[in-house]
């Protein structure tokens, strides 16, 4: 009496799937990571209604303490006028995204606002959102 079973098991386990999940979840994070452009310098941003994304190209920072920061570099308030200007250099159209703190005198972010407004590049303001 020959008992045999006619649905064979293979015990082996195939990883097909379990590496396209893992590639799926590295493309999303790989996509979703480049949206965010954080600036490394903590700042308390002033807040508005409504607020446009637009893709950051150079950053001007100052802090509470007047300090100024050109893509997260110090540098001095005299100089900020030709660090901006070699960072512009080569390029068709410049933005200048200022992160400044609401504590901040009015007179200084007009400052290097007028800076970069005299290079004929666009300036935006990065707010937090209300």
């Amino acid at each position: 009496m020959g008992l045999k079973s006619k649905h064979n098991v293979d015990p082996g386990f195939s990883m097909s799937s379990m590496t396209d999940i893992v590639f799926l979840l590295l493309v999303f994070f790989m996509l979703t990571s480049s949206f965010i452009t954080p600036s490394g310098l903590p700042v308390n941003l002033p807040s508005s209604k409504a607020a446009k994304m637009e893709m950051q190209k150079i950053s001007i920072t100052i802090t509470e303490d007047l300090n100024y920061y050109v893509n997260d570099k110090p540098v001095s308030k005299s100089s900020l006028e030709a660090e901006l200007r070699s960072k512009l250099q080569g390029r068709s159209k410049g933005a200048v995204v200022m992160h400044v703190d609401e504590s901040v005198p009015t007179k200084e972010f007009a400052y290097a606002a007028g800076i970069a407004a005299s290079l004929e590049v666009s300036v935006s303001l990065a707010t937090k959102p209300n």
